[in-house]
Formats: C-alpha cells, structure tokens, sequence
C-alpha cells in the first residue's frame, strides 16, 4: 500500500502542475512549461491516456476504484466502504485533478490544431472534452466549466457552474467536434498511433469513422440521462434513425485501451495481481448475483463467472486466517462489515477480478497465486460499448420514449455482452493462457429473457439495468449514473437483513436449499448512498469562488427525478 501511494502522490502533483485553470498556487507566475509548444500529437495521447487513468479502477486515483464499491461490485477496508469518501479522499482529489489535467491538454490542442488546421484533432479533442465533461458533471454535479482554464484571460478562479446549463453545452461541443471532423480545409497531418483510442480518422471510403461513431453514442447516452427532466424523444428518435451513424459493432466500441510493456502501462485495476497488499475485494453481492443464488436471477449462473472472477485457491484449499465470505474458491469481505474476520490477511486467497476487466487470469480453476505474470494487464476501460449502446436504446423502448420492441433490443445487448468478452479478450488483452472462447450463451440469455417476458415495466427495467451493470464490471461511473437515474440494479443494503447475502436469507437453488449456508456477520451503514460525490476539498481550499462543501446523501445531479 505504501508504494502504491507513492506512486499516486508523484502522479498526483505532476497532473496538478497541469491545472492552470483552477489552482491558486499557479496564480502568482507564469507558466513557463506553455502546453500549446507541445505537440497536439503528444497532447492527444496524453489527455486520451489522463481520461482513462482518471476514471479506472486505479488504486486512491481512479473513480471507479471507488465507485465500484458503491456500486457494490468491490468491497474493500479502504474509506469507499460504508459509502465514506469525504472531499480529502485521494480517489476524489486525484481523478479531479486529472481529469482538469485531461481538459487542458485537450484545450491545447483544440487551439493549437485550429491555428494549425489540424481539425480532425480538434474534432476529437472537442468529443474527448464533451466526453470528459460529461464525467464530471454525472458525478459531482455542478462543477468549474464556463471559466475553466482562462487563466491568460485573467480568470484565476473559476465559477461552478450549473450541471444543468453544462450539458447542452455538451452536446454542442460534440456537435462542432463532428463539423471539424469532416473539415474540408483539414491538415493532410492526421491522428495516427498517437490517438491511442481508434488510431486517428479518415472519413473516406468509410476507412475510419468510429469517431463520429463514438460522438453520437455519447449524444445517445446524454440524452437517455437527461430522459426524465427533458422530454428527448424527438432527438433519439433522429439518432436512432441512423445506426451506422452509432457505435454499430462490438469493434466499434468507444475504449481506453491499456498495454502490457510495463506495469505502469497496463489497466490500473490489474495493480492488484502484483500489491503487496490487496485493497480490492470483489462484491459478495455482485458474485451471489452472477452465481444465481440472489433472488434477481434465481438459480441462473451466468457464464462469464470465470472470465470475471479468478480465484487463487482451488476449492478445497485452504485460507490463512478465517474468511469472512467464503464459496468453495471463493473468498471474500462484505461491505460494511465490523465482523471479526473482516481484517484478516487474505492477500493470496481472496478472489480478483479476472482476465475480462483487468486483463487479470481467466479462472481455470486450477488456482494460483496471482503475480505480475498472472496476466498482461491489457484490458481497456469501456467508455461506451456495443452492448452499452444497445442497453440505452432497451431502456428509452421500455421507458416510452420511443416505439420499439425493447425485447428484441435487450436480448441483442446481452449478446453483443457475450461477444464483448471474447473481443477484449483476443483483441486486446492478448492473454499469457490458454482461454477458451465464451461464444453465444443461448441458455442464459433465454432464461433471462423469460424473467423479463414475466415481468411488468418496472421488473423490465431492473433486468435491463442489471444486465448492463453486469456488462460494464471495470467501468463504474456510468454504472453510478444509472443507478441513481433509474433506481437499478438493485444494490446490498447493511439496512435490510433479506436482501443480505451469507445466509441471512439465502434463496434456494435448483429447488434445493442453498448450497452456501454462512455465518451471518453483522454489517452497518456508516453514511447514506451518496447522490453525488463531495468535491474535491484541495479545490475548495484553493478556489476563492468554490461553494461550501455539499452534503453527498442531498445534492442531486440536475438528471435525477
């Protein structure tokens, strides 16, 4: 733990170094290291790579690393437990800071292509700005933007502005983004290897165009969000009108992808295979969910449980001090726990995420304790997949929003989910194993399908949100952004013993009892669930016209009913 927070404080004060628009401490001199002589090539990389680390499963920097326990796919010691992250909070401090880091390095290279009529950079850049934008206000709300980085302006301070005023502003950005794609007086000097995304674009002959692909998906997602303060039929109705102008394809997914050169390259949440102390546990919740012993998908197990989950011991083997959650292989901690077992060393026994999040292991069920050669670490952070697209189109069908058979678009997304696990995994993560291909799962997606043909609107759309939670495991903002949106999927509640995984109540399975009667262990709540996160307390501190602190459990973001 100790290195790895060495490691997030030298990132951290290089990325705040990079802030110029929010920090007092650069108020007082100029900027000698001006970001508009760099590269755009070299800006391009860099925010596409700050974006990705910003949002990740990275240990005390990465959103998701917190968010996946909130959204109860993790459970962990660390302060996300119990809903505890406070403005001090390194997860909330840092991917603060680095995502400003992220936008202005991409407003660099906004201005800088202008001038240099490098316009299919400044379109991505302006996609990337929206995307990135879009983050912050789905997690924090109201949050720096019309002033942000106009410190040559003289504005050293920026105003938080309205998250409501910030997302049409979005949508414009991503529009004028589009224009500058297709910029006939663009630059012959295009993106290449250095848009580590999609590797540049080139609208002819339809060559490349996931970029314009990836702008109005995200133009999709944003209006999907905004769906019950703001009536948008009329919008996605025209963007669904045109599907090859959407992400069309599991190929076609809008991802972050991450190397395997070095450890520094590799997708952050794989630093768990190689911590001297494991931080991260994964969700009893999550698992009893996908083993189909929670009463959501009763008795179905789905098939993606060993591309998700590696396990190191086998399951007969045996743990070095009493498990809190144990399941044969599997070993875990609750959330919430104040159990005597909750902080006994499991460092070589506790289950990671595997092969298909992290670039982890595939669990072959051979066991192993897991090491830098365990995996190669490759897994991209999804921004927004296939299969994500297809569960927005499901939803805004089932909602009303527009006409459509959301059962035929449901079962689609669970399938491009299927395929989206094989393409990670061949495309990207390249594994060091033997993997056997996941393929069509006809099976599950029939049984689900006939939970869903039972269900009423309501029940409908907790089986869509849940399969889309599922889908996305690694990527938890948006899974944040759902659940707060929809109420979806449903999540452990320490407040509500029969919802409580381990045996307080343990539905049966196959018609027999349940097959892992556990202790019950006391849990508790120590916060609300939060509505959004607090802000960071360094950008309070440091800007003159933050607001106070906000109160998380109340302070809605504009989307929410």
């Amino acid at each position: 733990m100790l290195q790895h927070k060495k490691i997030i404080y030298l990132l951290t004060a290089a990325v705040m170094l990079s802030v110029v628009g929010c920090k007092k401490f650069l108020d007082v001199n100029k900027n000698l290291n001006d970001p508009t002589k760099v590269p755009v090539s070299t800006l391009l990389t860099s925010a596409e790579l700050q974006i990705g680390t910003a949002l990740a499963t990275n240990y005390g920097t990465g959103l998701s690393d917190g968010l996946s326990v909130y959204m109860h796919q993790q459970s962990t010691r660390e302060e996300s437990d119990q809903y505890g992250m406070n403005g001090n909070d390194g997860i909330v401090v840092n991917s603060w800071a680095i995502l400003h880091a992220a936008i202005t390095d991409l407003d660099a290279v906004i201005n800088q292509g202008t001038i240099e009529s490098r316009y299919v950079y400044v379109g991505i850049a302006k996609i990337l700005k929206a995307y990135a934008f879009s983050q912050m206000v789905d997690v924090w709300g109201d949050v720096p933007f019309s002033e942000f980085n106009r410190f040559k302006e003289g504005i050293k301070q920026p105003v938080f502005d309205d998250d409501a005023a910030i997302y049409p502003q979005l949508i414009s950005m991503i529009d004028a983004g589009i224009t500058d794609l297709n910029n006939p007086a663009v630059n012959p000097s295009k993106p290449g290897a250095d848009d580590v995304i999609y590797g540049g674009y080139n609208p002819v002959g339809n060559a490349n165009i996931k970029w314009l692909k990836a702008a109005n998906t995200l133009k999709l997602k944003l209006y999907t969000q905004m769906r019950k303060v703001q009536n948008v039929t009329a919008q996605v109705t025209a963007l669904l009108s045109n599907p090859a102008n959407l992400i069309n394809a599991v190929n076609e997914s809008f991802v972050m992808p991450f190397g395997s050169a070095l450890l520094s390259d590799r997708n952050p949440g794989f630093a768990d295979y190689t911590a001297t102390q494991r931080t991260q546990h994964v969700s009893p919740w999550f698992y009893e969910i996908m083993k189909g012993y929670n009463p959501v998908f009763s008795g179905i197990t789905d098939p993606r449980i060993p591309y998700y989950i590696y396990n190191q011991i086998k399951p007969n083997g045996t743990t070095p001090n009493s498990s809190e959650y144990r399941d044969g292989a599997f070993v875990s901690i609750y959330f919430g726990s104040v159990g005597p077992n909750r902080n006994g060393s499991q460092q070589n026994a506790i289950s990671l995420f595997g092969i298909y999040p992290v670039g982890g292991r595939y669990d072959d069920g051979l066991g192993g304790v897991a090491n830098n050669a365990s995996g190669t670490g490759a897994a991209p952070y999804k921004l927004i997949t296939y299969a994500d697209r297809l569960y927005l189109e499901a939803e805004l069908i089932n909602a009303g929003v527009i006409p459509g058979n959301a059962r035929a678009v449901f079962s689609a997304a669970m399938s491009a989910s299927m395929a989206q696990v094989d393409y990670v995994i061949t495309a990207y993560v390249k594994p060091v194993q033997a993997v056997p291909a996941l393929g069509p799962q006809t099976d599950y997606i029939n049984a689900i399908l006939a939970l869903y043909d039972a269900g009423n609107t309501d029940k409908k759309l907790e089986y869509i949100m849940t399969q889309k939670w599922l889908a996305s495991v690694g990527s938890s903002v948006d899974q944040y952004t759902d659940y707060r949106r929809t109420g979806y999927p449903v999540l452990f509640d320490p407040r509500n013993t029969t919802m409580a995984p381990g045996g307080l109540v343990q539905p049966p399975v196959n018609g027999n009892p349940a097959v892992i009667p556990q202790l019950a262990v006391p849990v508790q709540l120590g916060n609300n669930f939060p509505l959004s996160l607090p802000w960071s307390q360094t950008e309070l501190e440091l800007n003159g016209k933050a607001p106070s602190q906000k109160a998380p459990s109340t302070f809605k973001v504009f989307w929410m009913p």
